[in-house]
């Protein structure tokens, strides 16, 4: 239930939420534990590409010191696991590569099924953030200029229309800069789907804007490697 309980919170509109994302190859306990004790409403687990992290492994020593839910958030189909509380869906709509787009939902969909993973269908718009991300690397496709506000928008409708259940704005790991405010204001006019921005936010007052910009959850991830302290400081927003 926890999966579900997440989703209608997310869905519910009421309050934005706080999730972290951790790397399996940069996993680091001690960020765990201070996400206990900072309003933090879950863990997103999972990379675009993996070296020597494991995602089962991770998931299990997240829940050995917190209750906190744990959502894979995966970059392929090998990063799945039973021991998850759920499972963010994702389909690069930014891209035109077919992999990215379909063909390894096709190879993860049996996994999925014999899991029994929850999951939430996401449409995953990377942004450009000012740098090279691994995303962008892995998948082989361009990042949406931000300069390109309508083809942002009406690529964010479509995710409505073709029946994805939350959009998710990615300015990409190590972004210089992270999904500007009026652009996630003016998808937000546009769209009732829950809105889940990640990518560059490494302050509080980045945090504040993208909430107040209509932001239903957003990700740290890159900053709190850098700095894990930042997240007392981020969840005060919370």
């Amino acid at each position: 239930m926890k999966f579900n309980d997440l989703i209608k919170k997310l869905k519910g509109f009421k309050k934005p939420l706080l999730a972290v994302l951790i790397d399996p190859d940069k996993f680091n306990p001690e960020l765990v534990q201070l996400a206990n004790k900072n309003k933090v409403a879950c863990f997103l687990v999972g990379g675009s590409e993996l070296v020597k992290g494991d995602v089962t492994k991770t998931i299990l020593a997240i829940k050995k010191i917190s209750k906190i839910p744990v959502i894979l958030f995966p970059g392929n189909e090998t990063q799945l696991s039973k021991h998850a509380d759920g499972l963010l869906l994702l389909s690069l709509l930014s891209g035109r590569n077919p992999d990215y787009l379909i063909s390894k939902h096709v190879t993860a969909a049996p996994l999925i099924k014999k899991m029994k993973l929850g999951h939430l269908p996401t449409a995953y718009l990377l942004i450009n953030g000012g740098a090279t991300s691994t995303t962008e690397r892995v998948t082989g496709t361009l990042p949406l200029d931000p300069k390109h506000k309508t083809l942002i928008i009406n690529t964010a409708v479509a995710a409505e229309q073709l029946g994805f259940k939350a959009v998710y704005l990615e300015a990409g790991s190590g972004a210089k800069t992270s999904v500007s405010a009026p652009l996630i204001k003016n998808i937000k006019k546009e769209i009732s789907l829950p809105l889940i921005v990640g990518g560059g936010i490494d302050s509080r007052k980045k945090a504040e804007e993208i909430i107040k910009a209509g932001a239903n959850m957003i990700v740290i991830g890159n900053a709190l490697e850098k700095n894990v302290f930042l997240l007392a400081e981020i969840s005060k927003c919370f």
